[in-house]
């Protein structure tokens, strides 16, 4: 009987783990807009906008265009897909996995013109569980110092 019920949460836990994997993600549920997006009541996000953000955004010297296409280099280079919208639209949704488990987090990005340069909004959050352990902000933070830095093609 324990061997029975052993087996059943081994394979219960199984099950879980390949949800979280595999499950689907909608677009229409994901793509967000930061300037627009309410703040979460869980701590496992992180918000770069104007106002009611956890930072301000910086300012490239770049048009915005070229800081979308930098941005989409960056998040391919670090391991995240996109999921919704695109370059050229300067809104970009993106799906980064964690390396051990596969959860999901997403990181939604707007380029703005910003006087001569352009700026970045990014609304970073897990899609499971009730914090994240900062790896949004990290990965956020990441991808800033990496757009500071020559674009990996020149």
């Amino acid at each position: 009987m324990i061997r029975i019920l052993l087996l059943a949460a081994i394979f219960a836990a199984l099950a879980l783990l390949a949800y979280i994997r595999l499950a689907p993600s909608d677009p229409a549920r994901w793509h967000e807009d930061p300037r627009l997006v309410t703040r979460p009541n869980t701590p496992n996000f992180h918000l770069i906008r104007m106002v009611g953000g956890d930072a301000m955004p910086q300012v490239f010297q770049m048009t915005p265009e070229e800081l979308a296409e930098r941005v989409d280099e960056v998040a391919r280079a670090d391991g995240a897909t996109l999921l919704a919208g695109s370059v050229r639209e300067l809104h970009m949704t993106y799906i980064s996995r964690t390396p051990l488990m596969g959860y999901p987090d997403y990181t939604s990005v707007v380029i703005e013109p910003a006087g001569e340069g352009a700026m970045l909004l990014a609304f970073a959050r897990a899609r499971f569980g009730r914090s994240d352990m900062g790896v949004n902000r990290a990965r956020l933070e990441r991808w800033l110092a990496a757009l500071d830095r020559p674009a990996l093609t020149e």
